[in-house]
């Protein structure tokens, strides 16, 4: 869910933003406006470091091409029991 505060509001609230962002249990965003015109998101740390890691993956190339084949590979039924994989990888 996203919350929408004037950037003086965000100001004034300042110190009780993280009980704003968390109150449902659910990762809320808190978009700032100045003059009307979203400027900035206010997001908690869990979900930025989520964010973080999803582009850190996505711009490695060679780790995106190997899950695109693995996701094929998944869709085209190519796969291999657990214990199958444990006993060829010697677990």
């Amino acid at each position: 869910m996203t919350h929408i505060l004037s950037i003086m509001e965000a100001r004034k609230q300042l110190t009780s933003l993280p009980e704003t962002l968390s109150h449902n249990g659910q990762p809320d965003v808190l978009e700032i406006t100045r003059r009307g015109k979203p400027v900035l998101a206010v997001l908690p740390w869990e979900l930025y470091e989520a964010v973080s890691e999803t582009l850190e993956v996505m711009s490695d190339g060679e780790l995106m091409a190997q899950l695109r084949q693995s996701i094929q590979e998944m869709d085209s039924g190519k796969l291999i029991s657990w214990q199958d994989a444990k006993q060829e990888l010697g677990l």
